[in-house]
């Protein structure tokens, strides 16, 4: 991981390496690995790169090879996670079809690409914490990413040419907020949305076979633009079909509805692809309660601004928990047992907010009687009327969204005074319990709500599968 760092060159590298080793050291504690002690005279590990030597400097070097020799004694699947030299193996998935994800985020929408049978090989994002969760959940090596904008990948596209040969899918979602539906300027006109300019041009320059494109509702307003662009800018070769998909109609325990566009240039008959992904729509099976039933207990947080505070009571980011086997859990993690928890931590709120939670039965919001007296925004109720929302857990859930990095006044846990932890806002998303997000507490919610569900995303991986030969 610290390769991957040095490698990327974030802007606060220092606090990512220091993030890594913390996590080390957990994982030290936990895993009951005896640490070896080193002194100044003793070698570093041949396994760390000099340019890892280099850039920590002597006293960091030396807490870090104290921690790397210490894991050498017992290696597990969950040290291996965070190893140095991350490389694929020459012959790993060479009779699966290559995808690159684009605007990739955390890799929700690669893994569950990856579960449809597509062999990931190239990942690019301009948010770094996204970028390292994707890193640390997947096989890739450090030179099969792009950290920064987009703009400057398409400028640099020669130097990922090798890692983009032969892909039969590229995938992007492009940042969406041009995409609203307040706004009514034409897609190409509107600075936000250059970003999916970027993304026509690397289907441009790459030339896959297929292609999808995801985004919010709101883009399907623009279909007849959408149409001119992508003729204009990819001419005629590729097909292409529009869908919106709300992910409570495939086995997702969310309301969440978003746009989709699937193109070929190998002359599938768009129409097809669209219709048999219709038929898969049979409702889910699943609900709220289903994902958070088998999580342990956990409190609202107290400590103001102290986000990196865990313990028995708020949760942890790393805890040793043998997840109890439900429908749910096998749904998610497949035949795969878990023996840890990741990111099941919650955020602090205000003694007020608490009360709030408390009050509040499921299906309550601002407009409840039992949390008038205490509701501190009746005076701007334009604003803030939706601002509180408890959770019924016979239900699906609403959509997880990016906005809980800010607060989860509207994700209320159905039976504890706490908003959502994002690990139960990852199981919602279909994420499963062995993938760790990485960033501060708010960036994994971040990640979380700004990624596609993985099984509706393994469900179109599985439909575009169809056409590889």
């Amino acid at each position: 991981m610290i390769d991957f760092i040095i490698n990327s060159r974030p802007k606060n590298e220092k606090e990512k390496i220091k993030e890594v080793i913390k996590d080390l050291s957990r994982i030290i504690d936990l895993e009951n690995i005896p640490t070896k002690e080193l002194t100044d005279i003793s070698p570093i590990p041949k396994e760390i790169p000099s340019k890892i030597i280099q850039f920590l400097g002597p006293e960091a070097i030396n807490v870090y090879s104290t921690i790397y020799s210490s894991i050498l004694l017992k290696n597990s699947s969950l040290t291996t996670k965070y190893s140095l030299n991350k490389k694929q193996k020459k012959n790993d998935k060479l009779n699966k079809p290559k995808m690159a994800d684009f605007f990739s985020g955390a890799g929700g929408l690669s893994l569950g690409m990856e579960q449809s049978g597509f062999n990931p090989v190239f990942a690019s994002d301009f948010n770094f914490s996204a970028l390292q969760t994707y890193y640390l959940n997947h096989k890739l090596s450090p030179d099969k990413y792009h950290f920064g904008d987009m703009r400057e990948f398409t400028e640099a596209h020669s130097y990922y040419q090798k890692a983009l040969k032969d892909a039969f899918l590229i995938t992007g979602g492009p940042p969406c907020q041009g995409f609203s539906t307040a706004n009514r300027q034409p897609l190409l006109n509107d600075p936000r949305n250059e970003l999916y300019k970027d993304f026509l041009l690397i289907l441009k320059e790459v030339n896959p076979p297929f292609f999808l494109l995801e985004n919010v509702k709101g883009m399907a307003r623009k279909t007849k633009e959408i149409k001119k662009d992508m003729k204009r800018i990819l001419g005629p070769e590729y097909e292409y079909c529009f869908l919106i998909l709300n992910a409570k109609d495939y086995n997702i325990p969310q309301n969440r509805e978003r746009f989709f566009i699937i193109g070929n240039r190998i002359g599938v008959n768009p129409e097809n692809i669209a219709l048999s992904i219709k038929s898969k729509a049979s409702g889910t099976k699943f609900l709220l309660r289903h994902a958070l039933e088998s999580l342990p207990e956990i409190e609202a947080g107290t400590d103001f601004n102290q986000p990196f505070v865990e313990n028995e009571s708020i949760g942890y980011k790393i805890r040793k928990y043998n997840i109890p086997e439900t429908a749910y859990s096998r749904y998610i993690n497949g035949e795969k047992k878990q023996y840890y928890l990741f990111n099941h931590k919650s955020r602090f709120n205000n003694e007020n907010d608490r009360e709030i939670f408390r009050r509040l039965p499921q299906g309550g919001d601002s407009g409840h009687e039992s949390i008038q007296d205490i509701l501190k925004y009746k005076n701007r109720e334009e604003i803030f009327k939706d601002k509180y929302f408890k959770l019924i857990p016979d239900r699906v859930c609403k959509a997880i969204t990016s906005h809980m990095r800010i607060d989860c006044h509207m994700y209320i846990h159905p039976w504890q005074a706490r908003g959502l932890s994002p690990r139960e806002a990852a199981r919602i998303q279909t994420f499963p319990d062995d993938y760790v997000f990485m960033g501060r507490p708010n960036e994994w919610y971040q990640q979380i709500g700004n990624a596609v569900p993985v099984k509706l995303a393994e469900m179109l991986g599985k439909e575009i599968m169809k056409y590889w030969k």
